[in-house]
């Protein structure tokens, strides 16, 4: 037995009770969680503060809320919330009167039986954990009896700009896809006190407009300089129940380039980097009539985002073009070819189409293998397909397993584009799915302008794609890089890569790619540097993104489970993240020196603190490398102007919300690419 193994057992806990503890891990969506049948009053949230900053190519995300129990004995609170998309967990906080406790990452089985011991014997204890891709769940106990505790924790994110808007999701609203959770947990999603959100964005390049659809008249949205605002919401008594989503653009033709945020704390260590390629190049329209598949989950878990759906599609369809042909496909147990084949997209047969989408109805499972088979039916090999699926992915019927849709989807020579509708969405089996075809994939919320996405999408249905884009880095020894294999790049897109670097220097890079039947090479040259410690919290980044690519691995059955597992934990136990594999521990400090665990993330929260503080006071970093030597000689692609404009769309959506802005004459736009 392990030396944490042998204290617990001397404890009474044998390590046995982790399955049955485990067993209980099937949450919700945003809110408490109390057993169904429970002879308790709920655990209520008094506040919800959350703080967001980005800037730098990343977004932290601070969350802080206070639980009190109504109750006359001491009881456990249990929170979860939808996991966001690409989110590193790295701090879990507990705030005790004047003493706070935080949280070290080690492998999960222990983790849970460490805090099952400690919360027995009524002490001091927290715990993070990640269950697959729908929550993460905290843990507090105990919440003393008509008393309060507080509890904070930090995930960070990569940000995306596609097509000159970037975009932030902070997920609450229950996506519906966990139907275990559901009869084992009762959720409370009111909170009692103040709901507030302190959002800052900070960009190296001036910021057109901000956007925060559903908060337009609750928003105070600052401009305190061209390319710097603050957001600010207090509402008294709210439920976690409604996404929070922001919307920012950036102004039309900016130039294509490369940007690198590294870190490098000592020349005697690797270093880490983020590196984001931002592509200047003419995409021409597909200029031939075009054949379109929608494939629509129409299974129970669709049930608060069919009008969504709905909604999005008839917009979808009706902008096709009479050269245009298109299938209309549903599923849930079972399949359903609604429009009988292919259709001319003619007005007459879009407003029929449109009739029957917007009576569509949901019910059974996800017969997700199904739906897609059915779409790839009919296909015509003398025209442009392309497929678009929106689904939460989470299959539960038929065929399942990741590796056999990997297999499907590689014989076929099609466009997809996949969109996650809702919270708690299978991402792992969507990345599966499109990464087998180099299709592109988004999520969207109910609290999106459903318009305004499908718009950002239109492009790159309509465009012609960048293929077979790899990248190469030579000059500087880079490894463990991800996301730099061959891939299609679509109209507005970037390509994110993280990776490593052994040694200070230049770098030449080179990009290639096929574009409408030529073969393309881009390359410029900038230097990697000697020592850079602004941005430590990359490694964590780099760390998160190395985990999703061992999870693709597995999924297409290219990594053994077991070796993709060992090395997820080995990851999150060295870089401090919660992952399937691991969990995060809160415990008083002479606690951890009981049981002998490292304080690796006190360490690395002090480190990532500096930065930040740092950061705070500064201006923001223009991270372009290849100014004095461009990559591109073309603008970034624009919005499209007038109708087809979706951050206008969205603003029509949104009525008087960006007249809440209030604008201060402060002037320093510098040209240069926003710290996403």
């Amino acid at each position: 037995m392990t030396k944490l193994q042998n204290l617990i057992h001397r404890g009474g806990i044998l390590l046995c009770t982790v399955a049955v503890f485990s067993m209980s891990h099937l949450a919700h969506a945003a809110g408490t969680l109390t057993p169904i049948g429970s002879q308790h009053a709920p655990m209520q949230v008094v506040d919800h503060h959350v703080d967001i900053v980005m800037n730098n190519g990343f977004a932290r995300t601070e969350v802080t809320q206070t639980f009190y129990n109504p109750n006359h004995e001491n009881l456990e609170a249990v929170y979860a919330f939808p996991v966001p998309k690409n989110a590193s967990l790295s701090e879990m906080t507990i705030i005790i009167g004047e003493t706070e406790i935080h949280g070290e990452v080690i492998e999960r089985d222990e983790a849970e039986a460490i805090y099952e011991h400690e919360a027995n014997n009524g002490n001091d204890a927290g715990l993070a954990v990640k269950n697959e891709y729908l929550t993460y769940e905290f843990r507090v106990s105990p919440v003393r009896a008509q008393d309060q505790t507080q509890m904070r924790f930090v995930y960070y994110q990569p940000l995306e700009i596609d097509t000159g808007i970037g975009r932030y999701v902070y997920p609450l609203e229950d996506g519906g896809t966990d139907d275990a959770g559901k009869s084992f947990w009762l959720p409370n999603e009111e909170v009692k006190g103040t709901f507030s959100i302190a959002a800052e964005i900070k960009s190296a390049v001036p910021i057109e407009d901000v956007r925060m659809p559903g908060y337009e008249q609750a928003a105070l949205i600052d401009r305190l300089d061209a390319g710097h605002y603050q957001i600010r919401v207090d509402q008294a008594g709210n439920a976690l129940s409604r996404d929070v989503v922001i919307y920012y653009r950036l102004p039309d033709g900016l130039p294509g380039g490369v940007e690198l945020i590294p870190y490098r704390a000592s020349d005697s260590e690797p270093g880490t980097f983020m590196m984001v390629v931002t592509p200047g190049v003419d995409l021409a329209p597909l200029a031939n009539g075009s054949d379109y598949v929608f494939v629509l989950d129409v299974s129970g878990s669709m049930s608060g985002k069919i009008a969504t759906l709905a909604r999005g599609l008839s917009r979808a369809l009706g902008e096709l073009r009479p050269e245009d042909r298109f299938r209309v496909v549903t599923f849930s147990n079972h399949t359903k070819d609604l429009t009988h084949g292919w259709r001319q997209a003619t007005p007459d047969e879009v407003q029929g189409a449109i009739a029957i989408v917007e009576n569509l109805s949901v019910e059974g499972g996800t017969n997700l293998y199904a739906g897609i088979r059915e779409g790839l039916e009919k296909l015509d090999d003398d025209r442009v397909t392309s497929l678009i699926l929106v689904t939460d992915a989470v299959a539960n019927q038929g065929i399942i397993e990741p590796k056999a849709f990997r297999e499907l989807m590689r014989q076929y020579d099609v466009r997809v584009f996949g969109f996650l509708l809702g919270n708690s969405g299978n991402w792992p089996l969507m990345r599966t799915i499109c990464d087998a075809t180099g299709g592109f994939y988004a999520g969207v919320s109910n609290a999106d302008d459903i318009m305004g996405q499908l718009m950002l999408a239109k492009s790159k249905i309509t465009h012609e794609a960048m293929h077979d884009v790899s990248v190469r880095l030579k000059g500087v020894d880079t490894f463990d890089l991800t996301n730099d294999m061959p891939k299609k790049v679509y109209r507005g897109e970037q390509l994110v890569i993280f990776g490593r670097y052994d040694e200070a220097g230049k770098a030449k890079l080179s990009l290639t790619a096929h574009i409408s039947g030529e073969d393309k090479l881009y390359e410029t040259n900038f230097d990697f540097p000697e020592i850079a410690t602004d941005n430590p919290e990359i490694e964590r980044l780099w760390a998160m993104s190395q985990i999703e690519q061992i999870e693709d691995q597995v999924n297409a059955g290219l990594l053994d489970s077991t070796e993709g597992s060992d090395a997820i934990a080995d990851l999150g136990v060295a870089y401090q993240l919660v992952t399937d594999e691991t969990a995060m521990l809160v415990l008083r400090d002479e606690d951890f020196e009981r049981y002998g665990i490292d304080r690796a993330n006190r360490d690395r929260v002090a480190t990532e603190n500096q930065a930040q503080a740092r950061r705070a006071s500064q201006t923001v970093t223009n991270n372009r490398v290849d100014r004095n030597d461009p990559l591109f000689n073309l603008p970034t692609p624009s919005l499209g102007g007038g109708a087809l404009d979706p951050f206008s769309v969205l603003i029509v959506a949104g009525g008087v919300g960006l007249c809440l802005r209030r604008r201060k004459d402060q002037s320093g736009d510098e040209e240069g690419h926003v710290s996403r």
